[in-house]
């Protein structure tokens, strides 16, 4: 008579779970057989900014990862071009000690597996921590987001507005969750200071900041000073400088959109800061024109402007019963060009623009908004009706004193015979000091408020000194 078999004991069933878990991983790194046979080819011509590896073409696409192992470290590339006989490679890193005859391994597609444990660290454009912190914790495979948008029509609809804290902001082009809104400016405006005070907003769960270009001295200060201990304590800032490859700096922002989209997978309210596109335009060019693509449009081949919206339609809405990725877009216009062709194609892809004008920080007004020159397309749904009478007779009074500057400087402006623009010239300037605002300032609760008060404490001081 055979000996029963023991009962299994389900005390410890967490424990069981968790080793099985364990093996489910070991497996599915077996799935691929790329993982258990290297492929490869050899290195046939090399130049800076990239080279060719023949032997791969019957394997690769567009958009895998080559390695290169030499002298103790490892260079990886990617697959940007592919011929009948030879590929071409953009190096994330310099190519000066890759020689011709060298083996290249494929590595397949580029994987980014964020984890929660990644808020509050800084990372580069291929996911490798550049802080003091710990290893990373990578989530399983299978949780990486796809670097594709959600199908129109089962995208949520965008109607919650939320304050971002920044008066003139709130105030003339209100934002809601989901919405892509692109900070227009010149270098040197003001810009990254108003992005960081926008990624202060207390109405996000988790902050993602992607810095495009930037120069290196910028960074700690940008992270520490500017956004903050508190506000960095949900942040995940994916940095590639401006002494970094193009194919950094190319790679940065969809390493930024892919951390935001497994966050909004969870069902966070994410805030995406992309400082700046234009700059991510200008290594797209760099890597299309070192591929033969020839430029046509004032320097820019077209692949820019087929990325351009590949990137930026990730964010918005998410799915129904998931979150949303709201993005604040930077576009630094060459030469206070506002037509310039990526300023000009990226604000027909996004929900509105704020434009920062150099002659407002001229004055010392900041932010340097142009009230009049900047729109929210979602304005309507995060405006009261009585909010939104108010502030188009705002506009319009601020339109009656701006027109009016030339006419009022040479002395033919007089008291009394107009009375809108006399209501304008008494207004609007405290208008003007009362949207002023620093980081210090800390955020505005109730912006409208906040400019009701400061008018009354201006016609009363008026009242006394008459």
């Amino acid at each position: 008579m055979s000996t029963p078999l023991p009962a299994i004991r389900t005390d410890n069933q967490p424990a069981v779970d968790n080793r099985l878990e364990s093996l489910e991983r070991i497996q599915r790194r077996f799935d691929d057989d790329r993982l258990l046979v290297r492929l490869g080819g050899r290195v046939t011509e090399i130049a800076p900014t990239h080279y060719k590896v023949g032997g791969l073409s019957a394997i690769a696409r567009l958009g895998d990862i080559v390695e290169h192992r030499g002298h103790g470290s490892s260079r990886r590339g990617e697959i940007v071009q592919i011929g009948r006989n030879e590929v071409l490679v953009a190096p994330y890193e310099s190519s000066g000690e890759i020689g011709v005859g060298d083996a290249i391994f494929t590595r397949g597609p580029i994987a980014i597996t964020p984890h929660h444990s990644w808020r509050g660290r800084a990372i580069d454009a291929l996911a490798r921590p550049i802080d003091d912190g710990p290893p990373l914790i990578r989530s399983a495979p299978q949780d990486g987001a796809t670097a594709t948008p959600p199908a129109a029509l089962a995208r949520q609809r965008v109607d919650t507005g939320f304050l971002t804290g920044v008066r003139v902001i709130d105030i003339f082009t209100p934002l809601c969750f989901g919405q892509r809104m692109g900070v227009f400016a010149g270098s040197g405006v003001g810009k990254s200071t108003l992005l960081a005070m926008l990624a202060a907003a207390d109405a996000f769960d988790t902050v993602v900041v992607a810095l495009i270009g930037e120069r290196g001295r910028e960074v700690r200060e940008f992270l520490e000073d500017t956004i903050g201990e508190a506000s960095m304590a949900k942040t995940i800032a994916v940095v590639a400088t401006s002494d970094e490859s193009a194919m950094m700096r190319r790679r940065a922002p969809d390493t930024a959109m892919r951390v935001a989209e497994h966050f909004r997978d969870q069902g966070d309210r994410v805030l995406l800061v992309l400082d700046s596109i234009t700059r991510f335009a200008h290594a797209l060019r760099e890597v299309a024109i070192g591929a033969g693509e020839p430029p046509v449009a004032r320097g820019y081949p077209a692949s820019v402007f087929t990325e351009l919206p590949k990137l930026l339609e990730r964010a918005g809405p998410g799915m129904e019963g998931k979150g949303s990725i709201t993005a604040m877009i930077s576009v630094l216009v060459d030469g206070d060009d506002h037509n310039d062709p990526v300023a000009d194609s990226v604000r027909g892809i996004l929900d509105g623009h704020v434009v920062l004008d150099r002659s407002i920080a001229e004055q010392g007004r900041y932010p340097p908004v142009n009230p009049l020159s900047s729109i929210s397309r979602l304005a309507g749904k995060a405006w009261s009706p009585d909010q939104r009478v108010l502030v188009g007779k705002l506009k319009a009074m601020i339109s009656r004193f701006e027109d009016t500057r030339d006419i009022r400087l040479l002395g033919a402006y007089q008291p009394g015979a107009d009375p809108e623009l006399d209501l304008a010239v008494r207004q609007v300037p405290v208008i003007y000091e009362a949207l002023g605002q620093s980081p210090a300032d800390g955020p505005s609760p109730d912006p409208f408020s906040d400019l009701a008060r400061h008018l009354k404490a201006k016609d009363r001081a008026n009242v006394q000194a008459e």
